[in-house]
This record gives C-alpha cells, sequence and structure tokens, in this order.
C-alpha cells in the first residue's frame, strides 16, 4: 500500500447503531499512537467498527490485525477495511482463549474499562465494549505478553483513576511505561482519561506529556479540532439484522 497517496484521506465507518458507538477516546489515541516511530505488525485489540486499526493502517507503515469477539464489530470492521481500500487481517474470537496467528511489533488497545459499580448497560453489545470484566486488564496484558515481541509496543486508553492498578499490572508483566498523556474534559476538572505508551523489556524514564484538554469553554479546543482533522473520518450508523 502506498501510505503517503493515502494517508488522512476521509474513512468511512459503517456502525451499528444499536451497538457501541466509537467516540472521541478512539480520535485521542489514534493521535497519541501517531506521535511514535510505528511500523511493523500491529494488532487493534477489541477492534470495535475498527476505527483505530484501519487509521493506521491508512497513515502508517504498518500491516495491521483487527481483533474483536463480537461477530458484528468484525463483520462491520471486514466492510470497513474493504470501503476504504485497505488491507487487514480480521480476526472473530475471545482474545483470551485466541492463538493469535503472528506475534507483533505493536499492539493497540481501546479496551473496556468500566469498572465493577460504574454504570453500564443492558445492550450486551454495549456492555461488551464497555465493562472490563469481559477483559480484565490483568488477563488482557497476560495475553498481551505471548504474542508482543520483545520491545514491542502497547498503547492503549484506560480510565485514568485506575491508574494505580494500570502501573502495577505493567510493571508485573515487565512492560516499561515510557509515555503517559492524561485527558481533560476541560482544563479546570479531573482527568477522565489516560493514554499510555509502554515497551515490552524496555529500560527509559517514563515522559509525562502536557495535558490534552477537550473543551475550551464551550467549544472544542484548536488541539482537539486539529486532532480531528487529522483523523477524518465519517461514521454511517446501520442496522444488522
Amino acid at each position: 500500500m502506498n501510505h503517503n497517496k493515502k494517508r488522512f484521506t476521509l474513512l468511512l465507518l459503517y456502525q451499528e447503531e444499536s451497538g457501541f458507538l466509537f467516540n472521541s477516546d478512539a480520535h485521542f489515541l489514534y493521535d497519541f499512537i501517531s506521535r511514535f516511530p510505528i511500523r511493523g505488525a500491529l494488532l487493534d485489540l477489541g477492534c470495535g467498527c475498527g476505527i483505530l486499526g484501519l487509521l493506521c493502517a491508512r497513515d502508517l507503515p504498518v500491516s495491521v490485525t483487527l481483533l474483536d469477539r463480537q461477530p458484528h464489530n468484525t463483520m462491520l470492521a471486514a466492510q470497513n477495511a474493504r470501503v476504504n481500500d485497505i488491507e487487514a487481517e480480521v480476526i472473530e474470537g475471545d482474545f483470551l482463549e485466541t492463538d493469535m496467528p503472528k506475534s507483533f511489533d505493536v499492539v493497540v488497545s481501546n479496551p473496556p474499562y468500566y469498572h465493577d459499580g460504574a454504570d453500564t448497560s443492558d445492550n450486551d453489545k454495549i456492555a461488551f465494549s464497555r465493562a472490563a470484566g469481559f477483559l480484565p486488564f490483568e488477563a488482557m496484558i497476560s495475553r498481551i505478553n505471548r504474542c508482543i515481541r520483545p520491545r514491542g509496543r502497547l498503547i492503549f486508553c484506560y480510565d485514568a483513576k485506575q491508574l494505580p492498578m494500570l502501573m502495577r499490572v505493567l510493571q508485573e508483566k515487565r512492560f516499561t511505561v515510557c509515555d503517559i498523556r492524561f485527558v481533560h474534559g476541560r482544563a479546570d476538572r479531573p482527568a477522565h482519561l489516560v493514554l499510555i505508551h509502554a515497551r515490552k523489556g524496555a529500560r527509559s524514564l517514563a515522559a509525562i506529556h502536557p495535558p490534552l484538554i477537550h473543551f475550551d469553554g464551550e467549544e472544542m479546543s484548536e488541539e482537539v479540532k486539529s486532532i480531528y482533522q487529522k483523523t477524518r473520518t465519517y461514521s454511517i450508523k446501520c442496522r444488522i439484522s
């Protein structure tokens, strides 16, 4: 694929209207991912409709594998790859139980991170995408350890309030946290999301990036506007029978 030709072209994304719809998390995480020298085999874990992995495949020198446990998501991810003329391997399965066909240089994920007791949904399609119980963080990292190459990159977002647990698990599984960025709804509010870049078996100090502020008053901040200009996605809601 000629990445220079496709870079930042409009990405059309079909989504199941009754399922989990991607939000700003995916755009912010993609922007964070694009700050690093990403290349090689990339796994988008819990891909949903494929937004994160397809953005990476469109703009970065990577070969992409999209994985999700929900059949409607993998069907949409495959369809979205086709309509955007992007090559991607799509796998349907529970990541904790699926034998991956290869190892990866990069694993990216916007995983379910609502903790126990958090408000979730009676809609199973949405609950699977939100509740951490369907993909516990420690089990997820243990499984990633088995399919990521030495010094491979793990880049993900999570609930900022759970940072102590994230740091503990990553250290126990021998991932070094290299970069952290917090996302705030507004400058005077606590962070609600954390973006983390870690590497397997690396040795480095962590860089704490300036915070990303979503809104400036009632308007999106200038940085967030620039992120959406870079991602250039167009969502089409559909109904899957």
